[in-house]
């Protein structure tokens, strides 16, 4: 019997493994940001302990930092405290640290592949659920807690049960202007948000192969939304070509030799996986949440479902708690939701293939006056890309101007926030109650769909506007 993907990456960084007891598994590299990280370095001090390999561990700041002006004054204490803790542990234990007002600061999950520190066949954590991001290119990648930051930075390993393995294979060519959000999300509502638990996915298909890496990362980057501890995509010549030339990418001959060995990873035709589910890309339409799990969406075309019609007690019970925190009426078209604000970043949709759709749909039209705009890139590198590309004047134009990179007001730590009661379409990760401020109302959409929605009002696909794209 043939080998997963994963269990190939798992079997070749395995330390240790006694039977009744975890496997202990070497871990390549760890990823930090300011909000989960000071009490494991507490522990640390306590101990008397040093980090093992701080040349493979990462600091960066972003969750809770501003995105107007990342020079100014922090003026929330808890947020000035995390960045406080994060610079002295960095600076005190040796680690690298990207910090405001560096060009190589960003959200965690999009400088660690634009820098090229993601590589196919690595073990990669963060305390961090989207850590999953960086299975797009065959790494085995998810996020941790802070004991086990602790752990990490003492010794470079991690004590961890085997996952299961869960494949996924969405055939054909996705419909024209349907993309990796649209996907993902589909794939979330088939299966459920537990419908990945305890295993690792792995997207195979004609649709996924024809992805961008940037779009992979977004696939992977939800996976965690569908239970699952890690997403897995096999690297091919997409991700080569995209690790070519990065700054922590080995050059010339050494290059082809990291090449021959990231093609070691894939799963072998034999390999037996405990799910496998298989979707018809064609089936796949724009789409857009309409509760407060990522797995209630349905297309953009589509209303909002009556609860009598879900079979199941919990779900019915669940999309009537939904309906009643979202203020939505059975049977309403999705496309006469009107909304207060629309956000574009986070690290699932926050990449420059990401702010040059929104650029394409903004081109020549104006946002509405009624709706409040945060446009925020993942990376400063993303932000100097997307002005060198000329989209700042495309965006500031259409009356949104380009923010500094941070999280923003995917998780509400930072001063980019809605309040109580107000309606957002937002292209980040998670729309549970109060993700982006307390009582304010999430729909998950793709960066088209936001663009589409800021110039309309309301939820809109970029075809349903007029005039051409």
């Amino acid at each position: 019997m043939g080998s997963t993907l994963a269990d190939k990456i798992w079997q070749s960084h395995l330390v240790r493994s006694v039977e009744g007891e975890p496997d202990l598994v070497y871990i390549d590299m760890h990823l930090l940001h300011e909000v989960n990280t000071p009490a494991a370095f507490a522990g640390l001090r306590q101990a008397g302990r040093t980090v093992r390999r701080p040349e493979l561990t990462l600091g960066t700041e972003d969750h809770n930092t501003p995105t107007d002006d990342v020079l100014r004054t922090i003026t929330d204490p808890a947020a000035a405290e995390q960045l406080d803790h994060i610079r002295r542990n960095c600076a005190d234990f040796g680690i690298e640290l990207y910090s405001l007002g560096d060009a190589s600061r960003g959200i965690v999950h999009v400088i660690g592949p634009e820098l090229g520190l993601t590589q196919p066949g690595m073990t990669l954590v963060c305390c961090d659920s989207h850590t999953s991001t960086h299975g797009a290119f065959g790494a085995l990648a998810f996020g941790i807690g802070t004991s086990q930051v602790e752990h990490v930075l003492a010794t470079q390993t991690l004590p961890m049960t085997p996952m299961k393995n869960m494949r996924v294979v969405v055939e054909g060519e996705l419909p024209l202007g349907t993309g990796a959000k649209d996907l993902i999300l589909a794939v979330i509502e088939r299966i459920g948000t537990s419908g990945g638990q305890g295993h690792v996915i792995e997207y195979q298909g004609e649709a996924i192969r024809s992805l961008s890496m940037e779009a992979r990362m977004t696939v992977c980057n939800m996976s965690i939304e569908a239970g699952a501890r890690a997403g897995l995509i096999a690297p091919d010549e997409v991700t080569v070509d995209y690790l070519r030339g990065r700054p922590h990418v080995p050059a010339g001959d050494a290059f082809d030799a990291e090449v021959e060995y990231w093609r070691t990873f894939y799963s072998d035709d034999d390999a037996v996986f405990d799910k496998e589910v298989h979707i018809d890309a064609a089936s796949i339409a724009p789409r857009v949440s309409w509760g407060t799990n990522p797995a209630q969406s349905v297309g953009i075309g589509d209303t909002v479902p009556d609860p009598a019609s879900f079979v199941d007690a919990i779900e019915r019970a669940a999309a009537e708690r939904a309906l009643s925190y979202m203020d939505l009426e059975p049977g309403t078209p999705l496309r006469d939701v009107a909304v207060d604000a629309v956000f574009i970043g986070s690290c699932t949709n926050g990449r420059i293939e990401d702010l040059r759709e929104v650029a394409e749909v903004w081109k020549g039209r104006r946002i509405s006056s009624k709706v409040k705009v945060l446009l925020v890139p993942g990376s400063e590198a993303v932000r100097a890309q997307a002005i060198s590309e000329g989209l700042d004047k495309i965006f500031a134009d259409a009356g949104a101007p380009l923010r500094y990179s941070g999280c923003s007001m995917c998780v509400a730590l930072n001063d980019d926030r809605l309040q109580p009661g107000q309606r957002a379409a937002s292209t980040n990760n998670r729309n549970f109650e109060g993700r982006q401020g307390r009582g304010v109302r999430t729909h998950l959409v793709s960066p088209g769909v936001a663009a589409a929605t800021a110039v309309a009002g309301r939820l809109m696909a970029p075809a349903d506007l007029e005039g051409p794209l």
